[in-house]
């Protein structure tokens, strides 16, 4: 299986050959999403997208790793990470050609 990453380009391309939109308003139409994406992640810590999935943040606290190559310990700073959770009619259409 070929690992295919899409980017920002690729999806205002989608766009502009889907709807008919003009490039140049697919793509603000994408950064526009993925600004208020995660402007709703910082304010709220979570976002549901209806039969999407749910972005959520969660904290982790700082530990103690390891290098694994060199096997030398370094201290991992708490953070935030965002988790998401894909909804169940994502799973399925995932699952429905298996």
């Amino acid at each position: 299986m070929l690992k295919k990453n899409i980017n920002r380009k690729e999806l205002a391309n989608k766009i502009y050959k889907n709807v008919g939109f003009s490039k140049n308003i697919s793509s603000k139409i994408v950064d526009s999403f993925f600004e208020t994406l995660i402007s709703e992640i910082i304010k709220t810590n979570k976002v549901k997208i209806s039969a999407f999935g749910t972005f959520s943040v969660l904290k982790k606290k700082a530990r103690i790793g390891r290098n694994p190559k060199t096997k030398i310990e370094a201290k991992i700073t708490q953070r935030k990470v965002v988790k998401f959770k894909a909804s169940s009619l994502l799973k399925e259409n995932l699952n429905k050609n298996d």
